[in-house]
């Protein structure tokens, strides 16, 4: 029915409405019903179907259909994919209705003619290549570096340009100074002055360990106190909450860095993690385990 958001409680519930024959674009929001976010992005996604009566839009509970959530790499709620001919075109992490919208609005306005098609295409093939190699030589030189997507702010993009008198992107910026494009980074790379010039990072392991130790009770989830971003998380903050001890979390979801490099420093595969005066406690079910033994209070206090 047109204006309606259809409900996928089955993967094969969700592989039919992936082909549906008189639809062009499928737009599938995961989601959890203790996630306040995701309520929230749920409404929008009924007004956008009231509007967009020619795009299918798709509601499937992450936790439910949970061979779905893991073929697409589904590790938070909400997240949108969009699909065209039953093919994943693009991808939406959060609660970001504007952002949400205009994918929608691009998707759903078709293609476009094919000359101009194929000279977008070149450019964005000339960009794409182009960035990548930029961050791959800070990294490997170890440069700490923060970035910003030009294509997030047309005013951004147009007027650096003029700013900086210099017409094109990547652009390297060092404590307000412009270094120059790829061409230029290259060249330093290549002479040694790269490293004179850049910042350096500090080290995964030094930075992961200042930040185990960060607090004397730390946790690793994905999402924060005030909003876990998947069942364990949210399970795990429960717990926390109910023992009155202060702690403090990080989110891997906003540092993949952090997040896989964890994994190989603690030698534990997944999250979330807990972390006692810099030592690893465990997962959700070893904090669950303690709860159940009364031992996870004194473990919290670093009596145990």
């Amino acid at each position: 029915m047109a204006g309606a958001v259809a409900a996928a409680g089955s993967a094969e519930q969700f592989h039919k409405l992936l082909q549906c024959p008189d639809r062009s674009l499928v737009v599938v929001h995961f989601w959890a019903p203790w996630a306040p976010q995701c309520a929230q992005m749920n409404e929008v996604m009924a007004a956008l179907a009231r509007e967009h009566s020619q795009v299918t839009f798709v509601q499937l509970e992450a936790e439910a259909v949970p061979e779905v959530s893991e073929k697409y790499g589904i590790s938070s709620v909400p997240t949108f994919l969009f699909f065209k001919n039953s093919q994943k075109v693009d991808r939406l992490d959060g609660a970001h209705a504007p952002e949400l919208t205009q994918k929608v609005q691009r998707h759903a306005a078709g293609a476009a003619p094919a000359a101009a098609q194929e000279q977008l295409q070149a450019r964005l093939s000339r960009l794409v290549r182009a960035a990548p190699c930029m961050v791959e030589i800070l990294q490997q030189h170890g440069v700490a570096f923060s970035a910003f997507d030009v294509f997030s702010d047309e005013e951004v993009r147009q007027g650096l340009k003029a700013f900086s008198n210099w017409p094109t992107y990547p652009q390297l910026y060092v404590a307000g100074e412009l270094v120059g494009g790829l061409d230029v980074v290259k060249e330093l790379a290549a002479s040694g002055e790269l490293d004179t010039i850049c910042p350096k990072g500090q080290k995964l392991e030094d930075r992961l360990k200042s930040l185990i130790n960060k607090a004397p009770v730390m946790l690793f989830m994905k999402g924060n106190k005030q909003m876990a971003k998947c069942g364990f998380s949210k399970q795990i903050i429960e717990i926390m909450n109910n023992t009155g001890v202060d702690y403090e979390t990080f989110d891997i979801l906003e540092d993949e860095e952090v997040r896989q490099g964890l994994k190989s420093f603690s030698n534990w595969p997944t999250y979330p993690q807990l972390y006692v005066k810099g030592e690893l406690v465990g997962g959700l079910d070893i904090v669950k385990e303690l709860k159940e033994s009364g031992e996870l209070l004194p473990v919290l206090k670093g009596e145990n």
